[in-house]
Order: C-alpha cells, then structure tokens, then sequence
C-alpha cells in the first residue's frame, strides 16, 4: 500500500513536470524573436582602458549581440579628470564606442556619478525601438552625500517592453553585508524615474541588478579559500558567500536570479596578474562582482528555485510575454590593469514585440550631394508627443551615438500635417562622398525613432577644392 502511494506521487510529480514543459513550450511559441544581450561589469580601480577591449566584449561571436549594456565603477573621478570628462567622453567610453562604432552598434545613452560609469549600446536597426529612455543616480557614500558609492540606472522601453539596468557599488569589508542590503534598498526606494507605469526600479518588467556588490565569503580562513580555488573546488564556497547567504533570508532578494558562481572570485589581485592578494593586507578572494536580473513576478517565488530560464508576469494575462535565459556567466581572467577581473554575462530575450514599426519613416528625396539642396521627407506614423526641439541629424554610417550627426534641420511644427519635406541647405552636407543614414531624433523620448535606409551622398566640389583626386589609379572620381 505504501509503495503503491509513493508510485501515485511519483506519476503526479511526473505529470505535473510534463506540464510546465508543455506550458514553457506554448510561451516560446508565442514569442516573435530573440535577441541578444552582453552585459559586463568591471571595477576598474581608477585604471585607464587596456590596448583592446575585444575578448571583453566577445566580437563577432555567433549568434551576434543586439545589446551592449557596460557598468564600471572607480572609473577616474579625480576633480580635474571628472570635469574633463564632462566636457568630452571618458577614455572609457570612447575606447567602447570607437570599438562598437565600427561594428553597426550606436550608443543609446550613458549615466555617470563619479566613479560610476553605465554605458548602453545597441545595434542601429534597433534604434527606433528603444523608447522613453531614462538616467538616474543615488548616492549613498558619506550618509548619501558623496558619490564613491550608490548607483546609477537606465531604463527604457526595448520593443514595447520595460527594461532597467541598475549598476551599484556598495559599502566594502567583511563585516558590511547588512549595511549592503540596507544600501540596495535605499538605492531601490530612491531611484524614481518620470514614467507613468515604470516610476521606479522593481516596476519594469525585467530588471539588471549588477556591479561590485562587494558581498564576500565568510568564515572561511584564507588558506582553505586559497586551496579551493585552486584546486577547482568552488562549490566549497558557495555556501559562505555572503550574498547567496542574504538571499535566504531576505524575500525581495529571492526575486533575483543569479547563475551558478563557475568561475573564480574575481577580487583581489595583484595588478597585471592573476595571484591573488600578496600584499601585507592579503585580502581573501571574493566574489564581489555580479549580475544579476528579475522578471517582474505575479507572486512570490519559490524558494530553492534553481531554474536558469525565467519568464515574465503581470496581473492578468499577459499578452506580450518575455523568456530571459542566461547563456553565459563567467570572468575574463585575461585583463589585469585593475585589482578587479571583469565578470561578463550573456543572455537570450525571447518576446513578444508590442510594436514592429517606427514612430517616423524618413527618406531621403532624390540624390544627395554638395553641390545642390537637398530634400527629405518625414511621415509621423503614429501619433506621439513630438516637440519643437526634435531634429532630424544626417549621419555617416558608423555613426558612434545621437548627437554624432554630420548635421541636421529641426522639425517643423505643424500638428495638422504627418507629411513633411524639408530642405537641407548644401553648405550643409559634407563633401566626402560615402553611405549615410537620416534619423528623427525625439527630444521627450530621449532617443532615434525613425532611420532611413542608407543612401550615398556624393559630391563634385569635392574633387574642385582639392579634398580628393579627380582619378585614382586612372579612375575617374
């Protein structure tokens, strides 16, 4: 009898496994695309870049990313070098964009606080559906008046759907791991964006929590890190990491994924190597560098939940689903200008697009070239709330971010008229002749939302002042 009712629960727990599989098939089934998302967080310890940032960003791995979201922090903030950096971008951020540039990635926007540096770049065919973007910062150094540590987030709509990015760094030292949590709930409290249905952090339908986290691994003596370390035993490990720890016990941790800590503590290390510590601190190793993300759930989740895939809920049906699914968690040891070794994290979206179609088409009228005005023409195709400061920027294909434009004409206001044509003076366009693109820029939504295809502009005067040959190698220009 006893047997028989264990059977009976076996075939039920067997049922009841056969229909979340079936239910996680049916969701898939409903999703138009996938896209894919390399996240990197770095503290780079006030260090400038390395000579290249190739293996970091993993180029031209297969399937090909769409997004780009990059958080440092100790990013050079001395005053001197922040002010410089105000004016012109980072050395950072233009090692990133003369990289990404080059590649068909523009970036979206950035968010700076210091130290703390969050960088968001996208594939240009994406841009006109990445919408209402919006930064923000919470400072909670020196009781919240200084900005070494706290974070700083983007959010925006990417096909209809809510994403935010949130990169901390948080209080250091063994014995601060309350104080952390204390710190990521304030952050989550504080930060307040000016959206109606997303005004803060945990609203969005998925979310990226990620940066130095500074959680260490308690109990453990230094020796016995050491040999676990080095003898591959990580697991050992796990169990004493303070941030696995805090998530037991604090319910709006347990919201958070995280994917299985396969790869070495990533602090401290001697610079330009791969020891640890050997300096008279001899700081244990930790993981303290970390991404991690949350769907928006209906209901609490489940405790002791190891799924890796996760799929968004709302009240009520939700008619445009989003499955996230890590694909890679790892560091990459090869980088050693920092004390810190970057952690990378790579993951699938699959969803369900809420809109597939620009809010402006943009074109441009005939052939393009220095030696006569120009005309395109700009259809509004969905009703938004436009304004006077929009514009429409020519850009060089490889353009490296919005305001990167060649040039531009401002929109017209006419709220009766959803087709317009605009001359472009042309003194205006540029002489070298090569591939360009038209963009309508929205000043409320902070973002592209229509590109035209690419076309060629050309020009004679080019040739008359002197700026190219009039053959090459027995070639007319």
């Amino acid at each position: 009898m006893l047997l028989r009712q264990r059977l009976t629960q076996l075939l039920t727990c067997i049922e009841d496994l056969s229909s979340d599989d079936e239910a996680s098939e049916e969701v898939s089934r409903t999703l138009d695309e996938a896209f894919q998302l390399h996240m990197v967080t770095w503290n780079v310890a006030t260090a400038e870049p390395p000579e290249d940032v190739i293996s970091l960003l993993q180029l031209d791995v297969q399937p090909p990313t769409d997004l780009y979201v990059i958080g440092l922090q100790e990013v050079n903030a001395t005053p001197v070098r922040f002010i410089s950096d105000l004016l012109v971008e980072d050395s950072w951020s233009h090692m990133f964009m003369e990289t990404l540039a080059p590649r068909g990635f523009v970036k979206v926007t950035s968010m700076r606080m210091q130290g703390l540096l969050l960088v968001v770049f996208a594939k240009q065919i994406h841009l006109p559906f990445i919408r209402d973007i919006k930064t923000t910062y919470t400072r909670t150094g020196i009781f919240g008046y200084w900005g070494n540590k706290g974070g700083v987030s983007v959010r925006f709509s990417f096909y209809g759907h809510p994403v935010c990015f949130l990169n901390c760094h948080l209080a250091a030292h063994m014995n601060y791991a309350l104080q952390r949590i204390d710190e990521f709930e304030y952050i989550l409290e504080a930060q307040d964006f000016d959206i109606t249905d997303t005004p803060q952090v945990l609203d969005h339908k998925l979310v990226f929590w990620f940066g130095d986290l500074n959680f260490r691994i308690a109990d453990h003596g230094l020796h016995f890190l050491r040999s676990s370390i080095n003898g591959g035993r990580l697991n050992l490990l796990w169990d004493k990491d303070q941030l696995i720890m805090m998530k037991k016990k604090e319910p709006f941790l347990q919201e958070f994924e995280e994917g299985p800590l396969n790869f070495k503590p990533t602090y401290k290390f001697d610079r330009n190597s791969d020891t640890y510590d050997t300096s008279g601190k001899k700081r244990k190793p930790a993981w303290t560098d970390r991404i991690l993300w949350r769907i928006k759930p209906k209901t609490l989740p489940l405790e002791d939940d190891d799924e890796k895939a996760s799929t968004s809920t709302d009240d009520g049906p939700d008619e445009y689903p989003i499955l996230v699914t890590q694909d890679k968690y790892t560091s990459e040891m090869s980088y050693g200008v920092s004390d810190h070794k970057p952690v990378i994290a790579t993951f699938t979206m699959e969803l369900r697009k809420c809109f597939d179609t620009p809010l402006v088409h943009v074109s441009p009228v005939g052939v393009w070239s220095a030696d006569q005005d120009a005309l395109l023409n700009y259809t509004v195709q969905e009703d938004f709330m436009s304004s006077t400061w929009d514009w429409i920027g020519l850009y060089k294909v490889g353009f490296k971010s919005a305001t990167n434009y060649e040039t531009f004409v401002w929109v017209r206001e006419n709220e009766h008229l959803f087709w317009l044509q605009i001359s472009v003076d042309k003194d205006e366009i540029p002489l070298l002749s090569g591939q360009y693109v038209l963009g309508y820029y929205s000043t409320n939504m902070q973002s592209i939302v229509g590109l035209s295809a690419n076309f060629q502009v050309s020009s004679k005067r080019a040739v008359m002042e002197g700026l190219v040959p009039d053959n090459i190698n027995g070639f007319k220009k």
